[in-house]
């Protein structure tokens, strides 16, 4: 049998296939979580991956490993690092720009498909041997499946959709909490544009510190761009600093219920 790999995100999803693989429900007995940097993920996510994942996987004899970016000279990059370092022109998240329009993007293919990949290469993966790699997407956001692109060296699938019946999330979060564990908050970066206003609102009440961060972060970003004589960018939808739309336009817009961010490891690809 080929390579056989999960790609875990840390959230609901993902957390749930660990908790399948462990009762022998699906095969894999090797995770892999992408970090994209302890100063990136966030810290809830990295809390759960410490406390709860890694002793429960390791109590079933499952793998599960923490891949980082590592630079040429085999420093570990961050992204981070990446939208802050001096004198960086990079906007590698997907930040709204002036029109509402989300900018491109290069943070998933950089810190997590091709952080995946590496490993996947380094174990022997090739496109006359592809690896199997599992990824947590649920019923509920099917649609996700055809936008998930597959490299030659993998082949994808979706344990969570060919279970019998296919799982939503809710379902996923019974199967977390039925094995003992705490259901893992939503996983993302926690400067993600992609956060929805309420998670953005529980941020700033609950979280005050990385909250305070993220509009930091912004305004750096926007900083460097009046520089360069070019329009704001945003890390809301809403087309003005993120402590100003957090409050006055979360509730004004509908439509941003998705509750998907990284839980499942696709990371929107």
């Amino acid at each position: 049998m080929g390579l056989r790999v999960f790609s875990y995100g840390g959230g609901v999803q993902s957390t749930a296939a660990l908790v399948l693989a462990a009762a022998g429900r699906i095969d894999f007995g090797v995770f892999l979580f992408a970090n994209v940097g302890d100063d990136s993920e966030d810290p809830a996510t990295l809390a759960y991956l410490e406390r709860y994942a890694k002793p429960y996987a390791a109590l079933h004899g499952i793998q599960l490993h923490e891949l980082h970016r590592q630079r040429r000279d085999g420093s570990r990059e961050t992204l981070y690092g990446r939208l802050t370092r001096d004198g960086s022109r990079s906007l590698p998240i997907p930040v709204r720009m002036s029109n509402g329009a989300p900018g491109t993007r290069s943070c998933t293919a950089d810190f997590k498909i091709k952080v995946i990949g590496r490993w996947l290469k380094t174990h022997g993966a090739t496109a006359d041997n592809p690896a199997t790699v599992g990824v947590g997407i649920s019923l509920d956001e099917i649609d996700r499946v055809n936008n998930r692109r597959a490299e030659s060296y993998e082949r994808t699938v979706y344990p969570l959709l060919d279970h019998a019946p296919p799982l939503r999330r809710d379902d996923c979060a019974r199967i977390i909490a039925a094995a003992g564990l705490p259901v893992p908050p939503k996983s993302a970066c926690w400067f993600c544009p992609f956060r929805r206003p309420a998670t953005w609102a529980e941020t700033r009440r609950d979280r005050p510190d990385l909250f305070a961060r993220a509009c930091d972060l912004e305004n750096l970003l926007n900083a460097r761009r009046a520089v360069l004589g070019k329009d704001p960018v945003w890390l809301t939808r809403f087309n003005r600093p993120l402590a100003d739309a957090i409050g006055t336009a979360q509730d004004m817009l509908p439509g941003f219920d998705d509750d998907a961010l990284c839980d499942n490891g696709a990371c929107f690809t």
